[in-house]
């Protein structure tokens, strides 16, 4: 809604804008049609259940949203996700933890959580995304090829019976899905106006209706069509038990549908230099993803494919999100009876080549060239964890390496250091190093003052010397103090108060000189032992200037 009135006030609704938003929203919408069935079916769901949550989900991101120009619907990332909920839970179970998604990302969008997603690290998001390419690449080798292969529980079992059944691939099915994917290659490169995943969609299935090859597996064989007209509103038989064992599968979809629309905001943002709100665009996520299953749909999130295609074409506001999720309708109104023909294999080709895209194969290998050892650690680890185990488990680890990694830099990176006789000279030309007395150690902590630090702290000042009679602790470069560091640092105060060391400490910004006068530091080393400046120390201790 707030990009709605943001594109008002731009006049992006006048006569001049209306013509290319309306052009961008039916391109778009021609673009969507093929993926929707295609994410459809690999998720385990019908293919005109694809194209209901493209309609309805991509209509009210358009209107909800916090981007003018984010294109919503299913997306390659799900497929992961929703076809190990739907195989469990069945196509209801999909739609009830769709529905509870979408209520968490609305608290989350209100909650103002939406910042958030943006510190996940990129390594993480390169490996559990070229994780899923991986497994949908893997997934569409069955329809791509003709194969009946035995069933497998993991990856690498499915691997293993699909190369066992590849020498027996149908030559029928294998040759339309070829033909498919190299249309789909070849016509960009032809021309940028049609669509290439349309053009294989028309051919493939053209060529199939016309000459009838036996064993072609189509929509009709597997589905037996999409029917034709709007789908039926209906309420998901939703229970606590259902609830409970569904909560889990609602948070990861709330998770990845996060993630996914952000990063398609954030990309809109760098092609057109507008600016999204991203709290409003988890609201809107949200209302969409509560609203979808109760029209057949199921999961929905911002597709970057989708959002670039319409900047490119010309979109500027949501009028063009509006006219994809009308177009689509249309074409489901007036060219359902002609899905029968669709052969899946081409679905798969289409598959494919998102696999592809999503993989951002050449990204993934920089990042191994360039990136420093742990953050190819992390990616790796990620990576390996999405195809071999769980796409949760993944992330989660994921994100928990990336941080205890970033703790350990950051926490190499806070120095613990005594000052030098010419550092003092630089710090205070008004004295004279050799005035001060042999017990007064001077020492600097550059850096947060943190838990990760804390042990750098501690081990730093274990080393004085029993003759040291005075210290002083400058803290005018710690940005911050935690609980741990402040834990540690009244330790070694009291340490040193039994020695008859006196401590002392000066030049704390006022966030952490309030967190020291309530945790009791500041009271027990007393007024006189806490100083603004360095100078005021020295004078403290009898050094005249």
């Amino acid at each position: 809604m707030i990009a709605f009135i943001e594109a008002h006030r731009a006049g992006l609704f006048q006569r001049q804008h209306i013509l290319p938003n309306l052009l961008s929203g039916l391109i778009v919408g021609i673009v969507a049609l093929p993926l929707a069935m295609a994410f459809a079916i690999a998720s385990g769901a019908k293919p005109e259940q694809g194209i209901y949550t493209a309609i309805i989900a991509g209509l009210l991101i358009s209107i909800f949203g916090g981007s003018r120009v984010q294109i919503g619907g299913p997306t390659g990332a799900f497929i992961v996700i929703l076809f190990g909920i739907s195989h469990k839970y069945g196509i209801d179970g999909l739609q009830i933890a769709t529905l509870m998604a979408g209520i968490i990302l609305v608290i989350m969008g209100v909650t103002k959580l939406g910042g958030i997603i943006k510190y996940i690290p990129n390594p993480v998001i390169v490996g559990f995304t070229a994780g899923i390419a991986v497994i949908i690449w893997v997934g569409q080798w069955r329809d791509f090829f003709g194969l009946h292969p035995t069933p497998g529980d993991h990856f690498h079992e499915k691997v293993w019976h699909l190369l066992q059944a590849l020498p027996h691939l149908h030559i029928a099915t294998t040759g339309l899905a070829l033909a498919g994917l190299l249309l789909i290659i070849l016509t960009p490169h032809i021309t940028k106006r049609v669509p290439g995943p349309l053009v294989a969609l028309v051919a493939v299935t053209a060529g199939q209706a016309v000459f009838q090859l036996e064993g072609i597996e189509t929509i009709g064989s597997a589905f037996g069509g999409i029917p034709q007209g709007l789908p039926q509103f209906t309420v998901p038989e939703v229970s606590f038990v259902r609830v409970l064992e569904l909560l889990g599968p609602a948070l990861t979809i709330a998770m990845l549908g996060a993630i996914e629309s952000l990063l398609s905001a954030v990309v809109a943002d760098g092609m057109t230099g507008t600016k999204h709100n991203s709290n409003q665009e988890l609201i809107g996520q949200g209302v969409a993803n509560i609203v979808t299953p109760f029209f057949g749909g199921f999961a929905a999130t911002g597709a970057i494919a989708r959002t670039s295609t319409n900047i490119k074409n010309g979109g500027t506001s949501p009028l063009a999100g509006i006219t994809h999720a009308f177009t689509l309708l249309l074409i489901l109104l007036l060219l359902a009876p002609y899905a029968v023909h669709i052969p899946l294999a081409v679905l798969a080709a289409i598959l494919f080549v998102v696999a592809y895209n999503m993989s951002e194969a050449k990204h993934f290998i920089q990042l191994i060239r360039g990136a420093p050892r742990n953050d190819v650690i992390v990616l790796l680890i990620t990576f390996s964890l999405t195809v071999f185990a769980d796409l949760v488990i993944a992330v989660n680890i994921g994100v928990i390496l990336a941080a205890l990694l970033f703790m350990k830099r950051m926490s190499e990176s806070v120095q613990v250091v005594g000052m030098s006789d010419e550092e003092i000279g630089i710090a205070l030309p008004a004295h004279d190093p050799a005035q001060l007395p042999k017990g007064v150690k001077i020492y600097s902590i550059d850096g947060p003052f943190f838990f990760g630090a804390a042990e750098t702290f501690e081990r730093t000042l274990a080393a004085l010397h029993e003759d040291v009679r005075v210290l002083i602790i400058r803290l005018g470069r710690v940005p911050f103090i935690d609980a741990t560091a402040m834990n540690t640092l009244q330790e070694v105060i009291t340490r040193l108060q039994k020695r008859h060391t006196r401590v002392m400490i000066c030049e704390a910004n006022p966030l952490v000189a309030n967190k020291l006068a309530q945790a009791g530091i500041a009271g027990e080393l007393g007024a006189e032992n806490i100083h603004a400046d360095l100078a005021g120390a020295l004078r403290a201790i009898n050094i005249a200037p």
